[in-house]
């Protein structure tokens, strides 16, 4: 039974990694999905095969999630295109590091553009188009609830950020039908943070049971809340873990 079957999906930073999992489980699910990218076209339109193989329509959308109006073009291109918008993944990120005395404005700026702007902006647009049973996720990250090394300060206070937009759009949008939900990943196997790097051991050794996540493991914790049997969770901060937070 393909549980998203008929639903239109918008999941942005959808090229690799998590988001690149998350287009692959909504498309195995039956969904239509639209994919937005910066720089990597050709894994993109990767993606975008993958959904087509599934027996679903899928297109890719080139924005910088930092700039407000090719955001919302997106959105506006996604149900346009496809007739409705049901699903919204908001799932580009940017990952700053560094000491505190290092940021310019610029780099605080962009950090939460794109981390915490953006999702507000797309959840604000994809709620325009959403009926009943919409559904908007964010992923964001356990360093929201747990800190382990300096240098985090800028990434921990935008994925934070995403706690209390999901709480408040939930209860805004909760009479509408439409639900509103947080994924909080832990550490996960992706080219920017892989299993085998050379904080990796250290970085597993944080975690309950000792390892890495892989992408699918966190896209199946967001297809359920994309699906039907999501429909009476909204406004959580779901950890994907492995008791990092513990």
């Amino acid at each position: 039974m393909k549980r998203l079957e008929g639903s239109v999906a918008l999941v942005t930073g959808g090229s690799r990694g998590i988001g690149a999992a998350v287009v692959g489980r909504l498309a195995r699910e039956g969904a239509d999905v639209v994919v937005t990218y910066e720089r990597r076209e050709e894994s993109a339109r990767e993606v975008v095969k993958v959904v087509e193989g599934e027996g679903g329509r899928g297109l890719a959308v080139r924005v910088d999630c930092g700039e407000p109006e090719a955001l919302v073009g997106a959105v506006e291109e996604a149900a346009a295109s496809f007739g409705r918008l049901d699903v919204l993944v908001n799932n580009a990120a940017v990952f700053p590091t560094g000491a505190l005395e290092g940021w310019a404005v610029e780099d605080v700026d962009r950090a939460l553009a794109v981390n915490v702007r953006a999702p507000f902006l797309a959840a604000q647009a994809a709620a325009r188009h959403m009926g009943r049973g919409g559904r908007i996720i964010s992923v964001g990250s356990n360093i929201a609830d747990r800190v382990p090394f300096a240098g985090l300060a800028l990434y921990a206070m935008s994925k934070t950020a995403l706690e209390g937009m999901t709480r408040g759009l939930a209860r805004e949008l909760g009479p509408r039908g439409i639900t509103v939900n947080l994924v909080h990943p832990g550490p996960t196997d992706t080219d920017a943070n892989p299993a085998d790097g050379p904080d990796a051991a250290g970085i597993a050794g944080l975690t309950a049971v000792g390892r890495y996540a892989e992408p699918a493991e966190i896209a199946a914790t967001v297809a359920h809340l994309a699906g039907p049997e999501g429909a009476y969770i909204t406004g959580a901060s779901i950890r994907v873990d492995g008791g990092f937070t513990v």
